[in-house]
């Protein structure tokens, strides 16, 4: 088995254990039981039909064991192709006072704009080279980032901040900041720092509309920001966006029509494809 395979194999394991748990959980552990809805929430039950309701109880149960899906499928494919990635791994270092100024000054012009000030332009690599220009007495920082990668062959490191695709204001503020610190650390600890969505709903990286990151970012042109396949070929070399993609269809399929057939109690409908990644 070759090393595609190997990671192939591997991402289709974490999806379907993700998977099978929480079909476990919905069809045997905890059922939706529409008696027990109408009883907690007889007003609710009375105006909405309960399949409703019984589509929410599997979502609760769906979203909070599929938060961390994608950082664990970057971890499979970073550790296949650079031999080293952790998650949540705590970068510590110096960061001189003048430089944590100048981040919290950014981060304000950026949240707070005055309307007889023009506003200011997000502007990556002008803002990174102000703050690192700062310097200051060395101040101890530590900063927990989603993903760190260390290539084992050529020790070059990377740090991600990796949001779900549509992020909102304050996650996109927080992750800036790391970035910021992470990249003024002296002596240097990570060589490269991104602020990382595994999808893009709008296809192309220009088209990007969610407003939300676009406060913080410059999301068309900053080079500290990947998007979809940016990220997964540098994470895991290319064509490893495209093999994710491919995966995570063929299994959406199956696992739809079960949970068509055996959490709704109907059959799956002809356009069951609809939505796959793309």
């Amino acid at each position: 088995m070759d090393k595609q395979e190997q990671v192939a194999h591997a991402i289709q394991d974490v999806i379907t254990t993700m998977m099978d748990k929480v079909m476990e959980r919905v069809l045997i552990s905890d059922p939706f039981i529409k008696e027990y809805h109408r009883l907690r929430k007889p007003l609710y039950a009375a105006l909405v039909p309960d399949e409703i309701f019984k589509g929410s109880h599997f979502e609760r149960r769906f979203v909070t064991p599929f938060g961390s899906v994608w950082e664990k499928l970057a971890q499979i494919v970073a550790l296949e192709a650079h031999g080293n990635c952790q998650m949540g791994y705590a970068v510590n270092g110096f960061v001189g006072q003048e430089s944590l100024r100048r981040i919290q000054e950014i981060l304000n012009q950026l949240e707070h704009h005055h309307k007889d000030k023009p506003k200011l332009k997000r502007n990556w690599q002008a803002e990174l080279e102000y703050v690192k220009a700062g310097k200051g007495i060395p101040i101890p920082v530590t900063v927990i980032c989603d993903i760190f990668i260390e290539n084992q062959d050529n020790q070059q490191r990377y740090a991600f901040e990796l949001k779900a695709p549509l992020p909102n204001s304050d996650q996109t503020k927080v992750s800036k900041e790391k970035l910021f610190k992470i990249l003024a650390m002296e002596p240097k600890l990570v060589d490269e720092a991104y602020f990382a969505l595994p999808y893009n709903h709008y296809g192309k990286r220009e088209n990007y509309q969610w407003s939300f990151p676009m406060r913080w970012f410059d999301m068309h042109h900053d080079q500290s920001v990947l998007m979809g396949s940016e990220f997964w070929d540098l994470v895991g070399g290319e064509g490893t966006y495209e093999n994710l993609v491919k995966i995570i269809n063929a299994l959406s399929t199956d696992y739809k029509a079960r949970i068509y057939r055996e959490f709704l109690g109907i059959e799956p409908p002809d356009n069951v494809e609809e939505g796959s990644l793309k």
